[in-house]
């Protein structure tokens, strides 16, 4: 991520000679390009970077959208940049992995492990869905279960130590 705020930052807004919106903005009078950016990277974090120097003028000049999977094919769905820059920084929370917590430890009253994606309108790798529940089953010894949503549809994987299953709730 700090290579992309260190490319970030040297296009747009650390420049020695400011835009007059970085005059304003961010109070630069000129020629103190190379002290923000040792500014930037000693204080900012990725989240305060992307909120504090995202700008509509620099998602226009890097072409920046937001896609998503519609049907077979993926379509831009928004060019708005201040939604650009909150999924930008959306991505960033928590460390860009998803939230998930134990919802039951005897589901089921088996002893069977209930897990739940907290969804924030980001959808789970499938692929690493699938690959990654049968090593939770093989540390808790029975079946795992795994609610999360798909195509704005609640679905519920679960692994039994032998094969997995998928079922739209």
């Amino acid at each position: 991520m700090y290579a992309f705020a260190f490319s970030m930052t040297c296009r747009a807004n650390i420049r020695d000679q400011p835009t007059q919106e970085e005059r304003e903005r961010f109070g630069r009078q000129g020629g103190e390009g190379r002290k923000k950016i040792f500014e930037v990277r000693e204080y900012d974090s990725d989240l305060s970077f992307i909120r504090n120097y995202m700008t509509k003028k620099l998602c226009d000049e890097l072409d920046l959208y937001i896609f998503e999977k519609k049907g077979p094919e993926w379509k831009i769905t928004d060019k708005s940049w201040e939604h650009i820059r909150d999924q930008l920084v959306y991505s960033r929370v928590n460390g860009g992995f998803p939230y998930i917590v134990v919802d039951n430890g005897d589901f089921e009253r088996n002893g069977e492990l209930y897990l739940k994606h907290m969804y924030e309108g980001m959808e789970l790798d499938l692929k690493y869905v699938e690959r990654t529940i049968p090593y939770i089953q093989q540390l808790w010894g029975k079946t795992v279960h795994l609610e999360s949503v798909i195509e704005a549809k609640p679905v519920l994987f679960s692994y039994d130590g032998k094969k997995h299953n998928r079922k739209f709730l």
